[in-house]
């Protein structure tokens, strides 16, 4: 389970990153049609969150991880 937790946690946070920092968002909602949803997603109100949550799970991983061993 902790291979899991860290694996989700650090896919989320590099995806969050792509996605606060280069225009990957708007590309991949255009493609799939969604761009009505560009001006709630692309916003740093709704990625920033998003990202922090990201980092906390982690670190809690890694945390969990150290304790463990």
């Amino acid at each position: 389970m902790k291979n899991k937790l860290l694996s989700l946690g650090l896919g989320g946070t590099f995806l969050a990153i792509l996605c606060c920092f280069t225009p990957l968002l708007p590309i991949v909602l255009t493609a799939l049609g969604l761009t009505g949803l560009l001006g709630v997603l692309y916003n740093d109100a709704v990625l920033l969150p998003i990202l922090a949550a990201f980092l906390i799970l982690t670190g809690y991983a890694l945390w969990r991880q150290k304790q463990q061993r």
